[in-house]
């Protein structure tokens, strides 16, 4: 892999670097004033804050610095203090870290995204991360489509303090924004000045030489901070018909609604997830370790600029990589709760960096790349990465799903209810939804290959998991006699009020309708303010879902790929631990659903008034404001660090949930999504819906539903 275009010999290069680096320290306060100077002057006359240094030392009175959530402005104690748990006097381990595959797809090859990245999956995802070079190339450059194809673009850009830390209650790192707006031209012009500032030169460095650089600078605190603009709503893939990459499936606008996306069955579009994002940085901007939302694939295409340097841990380490955090990186004191879902927790606020080789001393694979323009980074499921830029540079990412990502999907949402936060995608309605899809041979029926009969594999195994904990889930409800009654619901996926995980098939409804609970958790240790008389709601698909469950059942294949999957069911020993010796009492497969004799049925809690992520804007707010909110998804803010006990009681703020709604995406919005909630009882009233009649023998316990209007 080249290392970029080396101007003279490497050895004198370098040599050359260092003295010039020589005399800038021992020229110290001499120059200070004048590179305040040189800051307030750049960029168009725009001036950075005198807290924002942008990849120079800031020289501020250090009385009169500002910290805010462990970000420290100013050179003060905690920039300079030595962070002793990361040893940086040795950086010999950047030439052993190995590299990840990379990948040269002809024409043919380059033809369907998903296929390609299905076919080459299996070996690829060993690996974390994997780089893909394109045969096709933009013949419009990003600055053009940024600048002229798209007027009037300016982004805000975050900070970044470029330093270690100890990630204790005392010191912790933050990135905030900067309020400084640029335009795509002006930021280039900024980011490079400062490199030529500090390196004599305007780039055609060895990606060798900067990486040492790099993890040197963040470990001496000498550089303040720097500026990245991540998460821009946008992309620079040109709508040129003459532009050749732009014109492809590759044009990562495309890759949400292709066919083999999962993404393309949510009905609204998200940014970040199913709509591209930009990220523009400078020398040593970085991006924290941190693994995609609910464990999503990401593709990252680079546009123009410097290279990047990437690190990513694959997916099957993801929880030795965990382990090493909360015990090598984090105290325990900024720990929310214990095992390494507490670190997973502080890592979803995505501002913890430490070197790679801290996880290769304890046994972590980790492996590197270098991006350069013109390539393509794919993270897989569950795969934690990192990395920095070199100079200026732009990248474009978004992140999509195929088939196989249903399992760790899975294991993504019952780790986001355990911690309490909410998903960004409804992974139940869409396993539903393209499980169905699947079975009505409406998709895939013209693929054979084997990429797509493993796709599909994955899917109907996951599928058949879900209907069976739900089957066995319901009947020990029913058999427990805590539910009232049974009635249906043909919405979409609502939040559980307790642990805010996505109920699609089937949910409990306490007296008022204002607490939804699914169906992991014990009712008789709910504290529900409204008492305890529960229902329980089940899809009006119920009966074609189970019957298509059956049919999977019928495969050995799918059977197979169920009992490999049943080793993860963390579900499964959920039910075994609400509901004991379930087989005992006379539970079986699919059996007939025992009903209390008396029980209701009756109208479920109408579609508009559950708090839905049909339109995908389900988010933490604030009870206490009436004021609309609005919220980018990608753009996520760490909880405060707190000890927290999760228990089954529903928090007093989700109390009035249900009297509250949220107001569609307006047309044409893609990126920003505005919620409001409204009362019930305002509503035209709409025709009942079918309802269920039971039939059975009250002295064997066996019962059926019938539909009846």
């Amino acid at each position: 892999m080249g290392e970029g275009r080396i101007c003279f010999s490497r050895e004198a290069k370098l040599e050359f670097l260092k003295h010039k680096r020589l005399q800038r320290i021992k020229a110290g306060a001499i120059n200070d004033s004048a590179n305040v100077m040189n800051l307030m002057t750049r960029s168009s006359g725009d001036a950075l804050r005198g807290s924002v240094s942008c990849g120079v030392r800031s020289f501020v009175n250090t009385d009169v610095s500002a910290q805010s959530g462990g970000a420290v402005y100013g050179r003060d104690a905690i920039s300079n203090q030595k962070v002793e748990k990361f040893d940086a006097t040795d950086l010999d381990w950047t030439d052993k870290m190995p590299e990840c595959p990379v990948y040269y797809p002809s024409k043919e090859q380059f033809e369907d995204p998903l296929a390609y990245l299905q076919k080459i999956a299996p070996d690829a995802s060993k690996y974390g991360i994997c780089k893909i070079v394109s045969p096709l190339s933009a013949s419009v450059p990003a600055g053009v489509v940024l600048m002229k194809e798209k007027a009037g673009f300016r982004f805000t850009t975050r900070v970044q303090p470029l330093r270690l830390a100890e990630w204790n209650t005392e010191d912790k790192v933050t990135f905030y924004m900067s309020g400084r707006n640029y335009t795509f031209r002006d930021f280039e012009k900024m980011a490079n000045k400062v490199f030529t500032r500090r390196y004599y030169s305007s780039g055609c460095l060895p990606a060798t030489y900067l990486e040492k650089e790099f993890w040197g600078e963040i470990a001496s605190g000498k550089t303040e901070s720097v500026e990245y603009a991540c998460d821009v709503d946008g992309s620079a893939f040109s709508s040129s018909p003459t532009d050749e990459l732009g014109n492809s499936n590759w044009n990562l606008k495309k890759v949400a609604r292709l066919s083999r996306s999962i993404l393309r069955l949510l009905e609204t579009t998200i940014p970040g997830v199913t709509e591209p994002m930009l990220y523009i940085g400078m020398l040593f901007s970085m991006f924290a370790w941190h693994v995609e939302d609910q464990y999503l694939y990401s593709i990252n295409y680079h546009h123009c600029g410097a290279a990047k340097t990437w690190y990513g841990v694959p997916g099957h380490a993801a929880l030795d990589f965990e382990k090493v955090v909360r015990q090598k990186v984090y105290n325990q004191d900024i720990l929310s709760t214990e095992g390494e879902d507490g670190a997973f927790d502080v890592l979803l606020g995505k501002t913890t960096l430490f070197p790679p080789n801290v996880l290769s001393q304890h046994g972590v694979p980790v492996y590197k790349a270098v991006q350069k323009p013109g390539e393509y980074v794919v993270t897989f499921p569950r795969a934690y990465h990192a990395g920095f830029s070199h100079g200026f540079n732009c990248g474009e990412a978004v992140n999509f799903a195929i088939g196989d990502w249903f399992p760790l999907g899975s294991l993504a949402t019952r780790r986001y209810s355990l911690l309490n936060r909410t998903p960004v995608i409804p992974h139940e309605e869409l396993l539903c939804k393209e499980a169905m899809l699947i079975s009505s041979a409406t998709a895939y029926k013209d693929s054979d290959c084997s990429v797509d009969i493993a796709s599909k594999l994955c899917i109907k195994a996951s599928f058949m998991n879900l209907i069976r904990f739900q089957h066995r889930a319901r009947w020990c409800l029913m058999r427990s006699r805590r539910c009232m009654g049974v009635s249906q619901h043909s919405h979409g996926t609502i939040l559980c009020s307790v642990c805010k995980h996505d109920c699609y098939v089937a949910y409990i409804n306490c007296n008022c309708y204002l607490h939804p609970v699914c169906l992991r958790h014990e009712l008789k240790s709910l504290d529900l303010p409204c008492g305890t008389n529960f229902t329980l709601s089940v899809r009006d698909e119920l009966f074609d879902m189970e019957t298509t469950s059956k049919m999977f059942e019928e495969d050995n294949d799918i059977t197979n790929e169920v009992k490999r999957q049943f080793r993860n069911e963390s579900d499964t020993i959920l039910l075994s631990k609400l509901y004991p010796l379930a087989e005992n009492d006379g539970y079986s497969l699919y059996c007939k659903i025992e009903l209390e004799t008396g029980c209701n049925f009756k109208q479920s809690v109408p579609a508009a008034e559950t708090c839905s992520l049909r339109n995908h804007i389900v988010r933490d707010y604030n009870d206490e404001s009436d004021s609309e909110e609005i919220f980018r998804f990608k753009r996520r803010s760490s909880l405060k660090p707190q000890h927290r006990k999760l228990t089954n009681s529903v928090p007093s703020k989700l109390e009035h949930q249900g009297l509250r709604r949220l107001k569609k995406v307006e047309p044409g919005s893609s990126s920003v999504f505005i919620s409001k909630y409204k009362k019930m009882g305002d509503e035209e009233k709409k025709p009942s819906p079918k309802r269920l009649k039971v039939k059975g023998n009250l002295s064997t316990g066996s019962f059926e539903y019938k539909q009846v209007s």
